[in-house]
């Protein structure tokens, strides 16, 4: 957790305050983190939330797409806040190192060192395609990033870009 060493003042109304005081009690919250948690995005909870949709049985390949959209989107400081927990234990392997070879690339292209988790994901042990065609298989070994082809993953796509 970051330390706190500065200080935001908002003017409202009585009523306003009651409001805010009310929403905080139910949610269990101060009323500093419950305004912190609804202005500022929890990024690293949406990482974990799309992380999970990726499993192969839950339409994967979608889940991929919105988690890739989302990983560009985010600035590096963002990013780093994001991806500095694991997505959760139990994705199948290649759901799993498909997001770490995602988190990788977003790293580097921010100049940040990746998390240590992704280390701990084994590569695949079989080749993967981003296509069936085999006519396509000598160009995709040639010109996967790196973060995919390190974990056996050979697409033409990656962070920021749609096949």
């Amino acid at each position: 957790m970051n330390a706190k060493s500065a200080q935001l003042q908002i003017r409202v109304s009585p009523a306003e305050k009651s409001a805010i005081q009310a929403a905080a009690r139910r949610a269990g919250l101060d009323m500093s983190s419950f305004v912190l948690g609804r202005l500022l995005p929890a990024c690293g909870a949406r990482f974990r939330e799309l992380a999970a949709a990726c499993d192969e049985e839950a339409g994967g390949r979608f889940a991929l797409a919105e988690l890739n959209t989302f990983l560009s989107g985010l600035t590096a400081g963002e990013l780093e806040q994001a991806v500095a927990d694991p997505p959760p234990t139990g994705l199948p392997a290649f759901p799993a190192n498909y997001i770490a070879a995602m988190v990788e690339y977003a790293c580097a292209r921010r100049g940040l060192p990746p998390p240590g988790w992704t280390a701990a994901i084994a590569p695949l042990a079989r080749p993967a395609f981003g296509s069936d065609l085999e006519s396509l298989r000598l160009y995709l070994l040639t010109h996967s990033p790196a973060p995919f082809r390190r974990r056996n993953i050979y697409v033409d796509a990656s962070i920021g870009a749609r096949v």
